[in-house]
């Protein structure tokens, strides 16, 4: 309840802002908030923009993806485990060898239109 003139008066200006054209603005259910934070959450970390840079040129098998970053293969495996969990990267076995590619066109578009915003 609005406690001054000024609160009413914004209430009343601000609610008339906000509104879509059926008159109602809801925000971001916390359970897909929460799922949106977890989702930016692993890409926060340097390592795995790194490899995500990578494998939005091309698919690369760890081997190859530890000797570009100069990392262990356990080290990659373990990050590469992170985005494969956040459905950010896939993978296809060819005998033995593992080959990672980016799970589809949303994770390559989201990376790129970060990095484009970052280059303005």
């Amino acid at each position: 309840m609005p406690s001054s003139d000024t609160d009413k008066i914004c209430q009343v200006v601000c609610s008339e802002h906000h509104t879509d054209s059926s008159g109602n603005v809801d925000a971001l259910v916390m359970v897909e908030a929460q799922k949106m934070g977890d989702f930016f959450n692993v890409l926060s970390d340097p390592t795995r923009l790194r490899l995500i840079s990578l494998l939005a040129e091309e698919e690369f098998c760890v081997c190859d993806l530890a000797a570009k970053l100069e990392m262990t293969h356990s080290a990659i495996s373990h990050q590469l485990r992170a985005l494969r969990a956040a459905r950010l990267v896939s993978y296809r076995k060819v005998g033995r060898q593992v080959f990672y590619r980016l799970h589809d066109q949303h994770v390559v578009d989201l990376y790129r239109t970060v990095q484009e915003h970052l280059e303005e």
